[in-house]
């Protein structure tokens, strides 16, 4: 299952050659993964509240055409594999049908300590039900 994303491009993403500043593409698909955890049924407040949150472990990223201001564009995020100890995803920006940005990501659990944990098993179900 895809998860998807509609977002517009703001002045405010953008650099001095008018075209969305490399770093936003992180912020856009940080927006793509939590409105798809938020999909998948895990609710991250709770999450917390029981001494546990997710943490990015590992991103590569492909940037491949720019986007620029007033751009209408889709964050699309897949799950690609869920362990105990961690969630993979891979995560791209789209204008119409052309991929700007590819990432692949690595989600891990930490305690509110910071020190790695084991995905509950309630919330590893959640994240296996998405994937394809």
């Amino acid at each position: 299952m895809v998860h998807r994303l509609d977002l517009r491009v703001y002045y405010e993403d953008t650099d001095l050659a008018g075209i969305v500043y490399y770093a936003n593409y992180l912020k856009f698909i940080e927006r793509g993964r939590s409105e798809m955890i938020r999909a998948a049924g895990v609710d991250q407040v709770a999450m917390r509240a029981r001494g546990m949150v997710f943490a990015v472990r590992r991103i590569e990223a492909d940037y491949l055409l720019p986007a620029t201001y007033d751009d209408m564009l889709q964050v699309r995020t897949r799950v690609i594999a869920v362990t105990g100890a961690r969630i993979t995803l891979q995560q791209a920006v789209w204008r119409g049908d052309l991929a700007l940005f590819d990432a692949a990501v690595v989600l891990v659990c930490l305690t509110s300590k910071g020190a790695a944990s084991r995905i509950p098993a309630d919330i590893r179900q959640n994240f296996g039900n998405l994937q394809e």
